[in-house]
């Protein structure tokens, strides 16, 4: 299947969402965009508001202000027939005791667009899974793949993952991160929820981070680096007598080996460099902020993340 291009306008568009729990707000004017055919990323802790967000783009939930656009659609108007153009896996994934995996995976797909049985044989090899078991003898694992399946072997435009690799092990996290490769080469629009960082930062085009139910920060891994200090590293066989003297670097330290570490301003690296040049550099590093990183910043201000329940 050939998905819709980018110039279709964006598969999911909310402005100013509210959703409310009697007096607490778990979405208080969230505003997301996620283009056709990219895969973003979706971070926040337990209580941030990823998971409300979902549900209320599912349809699961009505929002209190704000709105939302699925695929050009209202997901609470349309949604019978937006939930045939989607796929979604949850965090935890409940399985009918009494069918196999194979018949579940078939069942979902026939609610949907349909499934690619090719693509279908090749994931269930690919992620060991038999399917020949029944749902209640699955571990939680093992269910996680069973949805996973279903979802990358239907043919629909758009991905709703919502800690899809919960309960996998790192072998079967691999192979999910390379079959959601497949799916962004293929151009479909993937919105993938997870507390991994490693696997948000190798799979997504952009990064939405929503912070008490509000979007903080959005834009591209180097957008967001753009706005955040560098880490330098540094062994000096002549460190200097006072770090104030190195005018351009922030939280200078040196330990009793002689190694210095500091943070620069992303357009002050080469001047930091000719500072510390004089310094005799023995071992240099220098870091751009990880996906981690920019994630703990907006989460070690004022007071850290809310603990409320998403």
């Amino acid at each position: 299947m050939t998905y819709a291009s980018a110039t279709d306008g964006p598969a999911i568009r909310t402005k100013g969402l509210v959703k409310r729990f009697g007096s607490f707000a778990a979405l208080n004017g969230v505003d997301l965009q996620v283009a056709r055919g990219e895969v973003h990323g979706f971070l926040g802790p337990n209580g941030a508001g990823k998971s409300t967000t979902i549900r209320v783009l599912l349809g699961l939930l009505r929002a209190d202000a704000g709105t939302a656009e699925l695929l050009g659609g209202d997901p609470w108007r349309e949604v019978v027939e937006l939930h045939r153009r989607l796929a979604y896996v949850p965090g935890d994934v409940v399985l009918w005791p009494g069918l196999s995996g194979g018949e579940a995976i078939d069942l979902l797909g026939n609610l949907r667009g349909g499934l690619n049985h090719t693509r279908r044989a090749d994931l269930i090899e690919r992620f060991e899974l038999d399917p020949t078991k029944r749902g209640r003898q699955y571990s939680k694992g093992n269910r996680q793949k069973v949805a996973i399946v279903a979802a990358l072997a239907a043919d629909v435009e758009l991905l709703l993952l919502d800690e899809p690799t919960s309960g996998l092990d790192p072998l079967m996290g691999a192979v999910f991160q390379d079959e959601i490769a497949t799916e962004k080469a293929s151009g479909r629009t993937i919105l993938l929820s997870s507390h991994i960082m490693s696997e948000v930062q190798a799979l997504a085009d952009r990064v939405s981070i929503i912070r008490q139910g509000q979007i903080v920060q959005t834009g591209t891994l180097a957008d967001l680096r753009g706005q955040t200090r560098i880490t330098i590293d540094a062994t000096l066989a002549r460190p200097p007598a006072d770090l104030r003297s190195l005018t351009v670097l922030h939280d200078a330290q040196l330990n009793e080996h002689q190694r210095l570490t500091a943070t620069v301003e992303p357009d002050q690296v080469n001047t930091a460099m000719a500072e510390l040049v004089p310094h005799e550099m023995s071992a240099l590093t220098v870091s751009p902020a990880s996906l981690e990183d920019l994630f703990l910043q907006q989460y070690n201000t004022d007071g850290g993340p809310p603990s409320a329940a998403t």
